[in-house]
């Protein structure tokens, strides 16, 4: 009880990335410009998809609502960032990391899920292109929401608990810029084999689920392109398909290493480098590889400069 109450009412400092004093202003400045560039432009994507009769489809029904999470979780971590820079104080109290933590987890899990779904989507589209209004009838988008939803909120409350349970007996430190699950293992002395347990499970369940689903999707998808005759029905499918796979690339590729590598294979400074790259540069990337890559994004954007 002692112990419980002694981390209860601790506080965290977090080490964040600005620790070279020569580079912390210029990084400062470009992790800022990429916060308010990210909520713009998928601010901007979800506008579009609600106001252009043309995007009211199943894949930009579920593309908002990637573009919704992404605004989410890169709130729950880059505003405490800078302003961590600003006042000179990496200081965060046990009840805001928890808090912090446990938003973190349910929004990236929900993108997991709901980015392994979407290929599902991609799937029927090519594979069964006149089955499309039935398969991805608005009743099975909601479906596909609401299980993306329960699976990041599944992974919160399973591992939040668990995580912040833990008696934190060694240094405070924390030798990164939020509080996620490995740095925040390595800090607690404890018993850590129910955790890791759990920890395991869950990322089988929030990654290897999910990414099977694209692996399994993708691989019918190449079947059927493959025996498609027309070069330009072969290269229609090629790109419809091509934006949600970059986008699966770098979340997953990313949240791969942090998640399933051994901790011997991890480095504090390759913590923060995936972590800032799925965390803060891939909730822009989603939106601009959507837009770029995407003539019914484009047209949207152009008839709408032009009311």
């Amino acid at each position: 009880m002692d112990q419980d109450n002694k981390t209860l009412s601790s506080a965290f400092t977090l080490i964040g990335l600005f620790t070279d004093s020569k580079t912390s202003g210029f990084l400062f400045g470009f992790i800022c410009a990429i916060f308010f560039m990210a909520i713009i432009a998928n601010g901007v994507m979800i506008f579009l998809i609600h106001i252009d009769l043309h995007l009211h489809t199943p894949m930009y029904f579920l593309l908002s609502h990637l573009s919704f999470i992404d605004m989410m979780y890169i709130s729950t971590i880059v505003p405490k960032m800078l302003a961590d820079y600003v006042l000179g104080d990496g200081t965060i109290s046990f009840i805001a990391c928890t808090a912090q933590y446990f938003l973190y987890m349910g929004f990236v899990g929900a993108e997991f899920f709901l980015l392994g779904l979407m290929a599902y989507d991609r799937y029927v589209a090519i594979c069964n292109p006149l089955r499309y209004p039935v398969l991805m009838s608005r009743r099975v988008c909601c479906m596909i929401l609401a299980s993306s939803w329960f699976g990041g909120a599944l992974d919160s409350f399973l591992l939040t608990p668990i995580t912040m349970s833990l008696p934190f007996c060694a240094s405070h430190k924390i030798n990164h810029f939020f509080c996620e699950a490995p740095t925040m293992l390595r800090l607690a002395c404890g018993d850590k084999a129910a955790y890791e347990m759990v920890m395991y499970v869950c990322c089988v369940m929030m990654l290897l689920i999910p990414f099977s689903v694209v692996i399994a999707s993708y691989a019918r998808i190449l079947i059927t392109v493959h025996q498609m005759k027309s070069a330009e029905g072969k290269k229609k499918a090629i790109a419809t398909c091509s934006s949600h796979m970059m986008v699966v690339m770098l979340f997953y590729g990313a949240a791969l290493y942090t998640y399933m590598l051994p901790q011997c294979y991890h480095t504090p400074i390759k913590d923060k480098i995936f972590s800032a790259f799925y965390t803060i540069l891939t909730p822009l990337l989603n939106p601009v590889i959507y837009s770029l890559r995407n003539r019914d994004v484009t047209g949207a954007l152009r008839r709408l400069l032009k009311k």
